[in-house]
């Protein structure tokens, strides 16, 4: 085992694992697993299959750390930095602190003075977004939605006019329930992209809108972890598209698709067909 260091407080040192391909660890993750004085690890056991993987051994401590310890534990692990000690943070997969443990850790260091680093590595949130073929510019990140059903409806209710790209996290299980209430809170054309297992054998990323998402998980077995992508609420219209709402409404009852109808009369009227298209769902009442 790594001497503690002497003389001086130590470092935390955050560090990204790889969220599916072994491939993606990075060789500083790789040195600092081996030579840290202290591997804080979200699952202990996982830590073990990824220095198995990696065919390297921990020289330092291992202890576990996690979010029914992080009350307990974090006063521990400050006291081994202050002390001298390379502290590394590791969770099961991507960035600690994120929708993971660690952010305890990183506030009370703070507050302390302590020097708090990282590794940059992998995240399911950045892979998500940039393979989502949604706007990149600005973003959120919401993690996961309530579970129950009126907390869930209430928090997308507060989304609903959010013009920033969504990025969440869900369970494959309730992956239906919860493309479901987007439907019912953004409307069923709002566009998404459901990524599952990113960057293992079996990714896969469908694009669409919310409610083709939804009859493809209805109709599917999803399994493997899963982060959902939603385009933001459209911009407000300009005059000219609005004026151009009701053509658009009058080929869909007489049995057009929205799509085609917007394509239609936008080309007639020469105007840009996004824009007619916000109009169209702009224009339209809320759902109760």
């Amino acid at each position: 085992m790594n001497e503690q260091a002497a003389g001086g407080p130590g470092q935390i040192v955050l560090a990204g694992t790889p969220i599916g391909n072994i491939g993606d660890a990075s060789p500083r993750l790789v040195e600092l697993l081996q030579t840290a004085h202290v591997v804080a690890a979200e699952d202990t056991r996982r830590l073990h299959k990824l220095l198995h993987a990696l065919g390297i051994t921990a020289s330092g401590r291992i202890i576990s750390y996690h979010e029914h310890n992080e009350a307990t534990r974090t006063a521990e692990l400050l006291d081994l930095v202050r002390g001298g000690s390379t502290l590394v943070m590791v969770t099961d997969a991507g960035m600690p602190a994120v929708s993971d443990p660690g952010f305890r850790l990183v506030e009370a260091a703070v507050t302390d003075g302590l020097v708090v680093t990282a590794v940059p590595g992998p995240s399911a949130v950045l892979t998500a977004l940039a393979l989502s073929g949604l706007p990149t510019d600005r973003f959120t990140f919401e993690g996961f939605l309530p579970r129950k059903q009126g907390e869930r409806q209430a928090r997308l209710s507060e989304l609903a006019a959010e013009k920033r790209t969504m990025v969440f996290f869900e369970a494959p299980h309730r992956l239906e329930p919860m493309l479901r209430a987007l439907d019912t809170a953004f409307g069923p054309e709002r566009r998404a992209a459901v990524c599952r297992e990113l960057t293992k054998l079996h990714e896969e990323v469908l694009r669409g809108p919310v409610r083709e998402l939804l009859e493809w998980a209805e109709a599917s077995e999803v399994r493997g972890e899963i982060a959902v992508v939603v385009a933001g609420a459209p911009e407000a219209p300009p005059e000219q598209a609005k004026d151009h709402v009701a053509e658009v409404n009058e080929l869909i009852g007489q049995g057009s698709r929205l799509k085609d109808a917007v394509a239609a009369v936008a080309a007639d009227a020469r105007i840009s067909k996004r824009e007619l298209y916000s109009a169209v769902l702009a224009a339209r009442p809320p759902k109760a």
